[in-house]
This record gives C-alpha cells, structure tokens and sequence, in this order.
C-alpha cells in the first residue's frame, strides 16, 4: 500500500533485462540450408523488466527501471523509457546489449533466438538506492542475477517496501528471496517449480488468475481476436503492482491486471500493444454495461 504522508501516485521501482526485440514476418519457417525472405519488421525495446516497468507506467504509476546495456545503446534506451514516463537507470557495459529475433510464419508459430547480452552485477544497485529506498513495490524476474535482486531486496525492505517476485524462467532461489518475497507471480509451469507456498498469484493464461492465500479465481476477459500473447504474463505483473501500490485490494488489482493482459494479447508485438489506464477502464465500463 502506499506510505503513509505521501502522494497518491504509486511508486514502483523494476529490475530487469533489457534489449532489442527484431519481429520477422515470413510465410513459413525454412528448412535447412534455405533462405526466408520476411514480409515486414518490427523493433522495439523489450525485456521482462522492460516490458513490466512500461505496463505500471501506463496504468499510472510512477516507475523507475534499472537495467543493463551496451553504452551505445543506453541513451537510445533512457529515450524510449522516458517517453513512457520510466526513470531508466541502465549500467552501460563493454558487452553487447541483450538481443532477441522473433520470426513467425502464417500459420502464427514462432521461432526465437535470443542472445543475453549485457548483465546487471550486484554493485551496479547502488546508483538504483534512491529509487529503491522510496518505492512502494519492487518488481524482481529472474532474467537478472540472483545477486542483483538480493542486494535491491534487502534496501526496499530496509525502508518498509514490497516485494513482488515474478519467477520466470524457472531456476532455483534462494532462501532469502523465498522468505522475504511478498507476492509471488507464476505461470502454471512456474508455480510447480515454487512448489506449495501460499503468497502466490498464478497466471492461468486464458482462463484468468488464482490468489492461492484466498482460495479466489479471478477469471479472465475474453479477448475479441488474440493476435500475439508475447508481453501478456508482462503487463499483468505491471498493472499488479501499479494497482495494489495504489491501495487497491487483490481482488480489484487482479481483475484490473486480467483486463490489461486481455487487451495486451489483440496486438501484434509488446510495446504497441500494451494499454493504458484509459483503455483498461474503458474495457470495465463496456464489461459493466
């Protein structure tokens, strides 16, 4: 919930990946040896972070991002974030920034290749302490360092923060993440690696979302036409935390965050398609009537 004395405005702070996104459009994926000429292309800064940090800034949500990158890419990379209203603090590296190709033939399969790139180290947390000490929610993901969302959890709860926990991909965490973790945020797959722990909310995709501490399903909006579901499991977490920072109970911040995932999936690509507060509200007023 937000700290007592403060503005209204939510605060979030995210850590995360960060990189481009390359989307090829081809008729059908080749066969070995072969050459695909694609119909179009698409790119974008992207990233479960990336993608997390915009979704909260679209609700309404202040939002401070650290990420890690190439230096020639960092400035391009502050630009587009702050265009979104995110504060990005990127660590600049000698390393190449993260790089992801997505081809997907007619029939909508998918094909992705996706390079790592530059990687947060623990020390760069530091230049994030200011974001971090005043956050409401922090927003963590398992695409950075194990060592980077220790070090950022242990000053958010030093200063009376949140901790949301998306655990994807699936690996294993530690026990001083496992304990002080207030909301978990797995899919169905991830939720099996997290094993019976009761602070957590699964993502059930197209049937919707479970609050496992009250027993409440909470079902999904049924999307007019799904064109591409990258960037979905993204924009609940965001619109979560964006939501229960505002003061919002889980149920409320569950539903608000099913509805911007159901308009999230009827666009093609992660950073056109991902709503904002006006649209989310909309989609409840047309669900009301």
């Amino acid at each position: 919930v937000p700290r007592q004395g403060e503005a209204s405005m939510s605060k979030i702070a995210v850590i995360g990946l960060v990189g481009e996104s390359v989307f090829l459009d081809v008729e059908r994926h080749q066969s070995v040896g072969e050459t695909a000429h694609a119909t179009s292309i698409h790119r974008e800064w992207g990233g479960k972070g990336y993608n997390q940090a915009v979704a909260a800034a679209r609700f309404g949500a202040e939002v401070a991002f650290l990420g890690a990158a190439c230096s020639t890419d960092a400035e391009s990379i502050i630009s587009a974030a702050a265009a979104d209203g995110v504060r990005a603090y990127i660590a600049k590296k000698d390393t190449p920034t993260a790089y992801g190709v997505i081809t997907t033939d007619k029939a909508g399969e998918n094909r992705v290749t996706v390079y790592g790139g530059a990687e947060l180290s623990a020390s760069d947390v530091e230049c994030f302490r200011a974001e971090l000490e005043t956050a409401d929610i922090l927003l963590i993901n398992n695409e950075v360092p194990e060592t980077v969302n220790v070090e950022a959890v242990k000053i958010v709860k030093a200063h009376g923060g949140k901790i949301i926990f998306n655990p994807a991909p699936v690996r294993p965490i530690c026990q001083y993440l496992l304990s002080n973790s207030d909301i978990f945020t797995p899919n169905e797959y991830e939720a099996e690696a997290l094993g019976e722990r009761n602070n957590v909310i699964e993502t059930l995709g197209a049937r919707g979302a479970f609050v496992r501490w009250l027993d409440l399903f909470i079902p999904a909006y049924k999307a007019e036409c799904v064109v591409d579901t990258t960037g979905a499991g993204d924009t609940f977490s965001g619109v979560l935390a964006a939501a229960l920072a505002e003061g919002k109970e889980v149920s409320e911040a569950c539903d608000l965050a099913s509805r911007a995932s159901s308009l999230e999936v009827q666009k093609k690509y992660v950073m056109p398609s991902i709503p904002k507060r006006a649209e989310i509200e909309a989609l409840s007023a047309a669900k009301a009537r």
